[in-house]
């Protein structure tokens, strides 16, 4: 079974392969344009066919893209992770670069030896490999090779930024033409932040901040959820109908993140002497979601259901509870006997004319 997390890694390694299969298609046709019916390479002799390059070519990019996705998505993405996005780019293309050329040079040396019939420490192996190496058609295609891994990169890097599944609506256009759709909302907020940020000091707050969201970033992953906006230190997590109300991924989430915290309360304590709890409110609605802005363009959502959610949360502390969910977004789930539910009764909301149910969970 593919988990929500391994989707979205998916999602993100596979416009690696598209972004270098795309671009070697154009690379060969622009071949094909300059060598026209040369059946020669003119500044190595090697021979030249186009009914084979345009096949081999963009097939060997395509996997070379999923491979240097792979390792830029799993491995090598966490270790520039407090890099700025600029210095991300450079490092990251310079270091892929030199594995590539490495990795060449290697391939070349092994080619040789075995063209000539001799052992990697024969002079001529060495030479062969070296004036392949020293030609200007060689570096002239590594430069295109680096341009592409940072092309590649940018776009990985705005995706993470502006959040994968906004950039892709706004590379689809999805939301272009305002739509309207059901989804449910979370609204967390970091309990005592006000008194936090005074007794540590609003930088070291900041930092404490930054790590607070990475630390729950993972359990919004695994249950599908989508953030949609970080308002100071409070984070407003979405889903649709299909993604939040299966296996009650929205509820499971709000735990996971409770427990994602815990196991992270002795680092809290030791760098920054506060523990940042949080509390939570739940609700489900219609909202009217688009693209809006002219000089900088978001996708919005609005609707009652926004409003509504922020007012359940804040009645975290009148309860002195850690979550309240609405009662039209319990009956919709079936959390099962794993959480015990206890109704809070109706309550009236600032902005809304009719009562809201209110019920609050605990894992058991």
């Amino acid at each position: 079974m593919i988990t929500p997390a391994i989707r979205k890694n998916i999602s993100r390694i596979i416009p690696f392969g598209l972004v270098w299969l795309v671009f070697s298609t154009i690379y060969s046709l622009l071949e094909k344009g300059l060598l026209d019916d040369l059946d020669k390479y003119p500044a190595t002799g090697n021979p030249y066919r186009f009914s084979s390059n345009i096949l081999i070519t963009p097939l060997v990019a395509l996997i070379a893209g999923l491979v240097i996705g792979t390792i830029e998505i799993l491995y090598l993405n966490k270790l520039f992770i407090r890099r700025s996005f600029t210095k991300k780019i450079v490092y990251k293309t310079l270091l892929y670069l030199a594995m590539i050329i490495f990795f060449l040079f290697g391939l070349s040396v092994i080619a040789n030896c075995i063209e000539l019939g001799t052992f990697i420490p024969n002079k001529q192996t060495w030479i062969n490999a070296w004036s392949f190496f020293a030609s200007f058609s060689f570096w002239s295609i590594e430069i295109y090779i680096g341009a592409l891994i940072g092309v590649s990169l940018f776009y990985a890097e705005v995706s993470e930024n502006l959040g994968q599944p906004v950039l892709h609506n706004f590379l689809t256009g999805k939301y272009h033409t305002p739509v309207e759709e059901e989804r449910i909302f979370m609204f967390l907020d970091m309990k005592s932040s006000t008194t936090i940020a005074e007794q540590i000091g609003h930088v070291r707050y900041f930092e404490m901040l930054k790590e607070y969201f990475a630390d729950l970033s993972d359990p919004i992953i695994q249950y599908s959820g989508e953030i949609y906006q970080y308002v100071g230190d409070e984070i407003v997590v979405s889903w649709t109908l299909p993604h939040g109300l299966k296996n009650s991924n929205c509820i499971e989430c709000f735990f996971s993140m409770k427990a994602a915290m815990t196991k992270q309360y002795d680092k809290y304590i030791k760098k920054f002497t506060y523990y940042p709890a949080f509390k939570a409110g739940f609700h489900v609605g219609k909202v009217t979601t688009g693209e809006i802005g002219v000089i900088k363009k978001e996708i919005i959502f609005t609707g009652d259901v926004l409003n509504t959610t922020s007012r359940i949360q804040g009645l975290c502390n009148a309860y002195k509870t850690d979550l309240l969910i609405s009662g039209e977004l319990l009956k919709r789930l079936d959390p099962g006997p794993r959480f015990q539910i206890n109704a809070l009764g109706d309550n009236e909301l600032r902005g809304r004319d009719e009562k809201v149910t209110l019920y609050t969970m605990i894992a058991v």
